[in-house]
């Protein structure tokens, strides 16, 4: 498969919301501070109840599974993306 394509880099994100452990898997364009970006949205979201715990590039695999949807689903929204 060719790589020529893409734009963005997938993140994994793990954090704590209200202490209990949370993931994400967030996509950012190359020029974008994933850090920052991540950080800012947890503060948007959850005003200071959530901290981030890590934030990794997906690997190879993680990659594949977020493309073919077989990520773990939302806990709380069991129908909706595993974000």
């Amino acid at each position: 498969m060719s790589e020529f394509y893409r734009t963005s880099t997938l993140w994994v994100v793990d954090f704590r919301y209200e202490g209990r452990a949370r993931r994400w898997f967030k996509a950012f364009g190359a020029d974008v501070d994933a850090a920052q970006s991540v950080r800012e949205t947890l503060r948007d979201l959850y005003d200071g109840r959530a901290e981030l715990v890590a934030l990794r590039p997906a690997t190879a695999e993680e990659d594949a599974q977020y493309l073919r949807g077989d990520v773990p689903k939302n806990a709380y929204c069991p129908v909706g993306p595993g974000r």
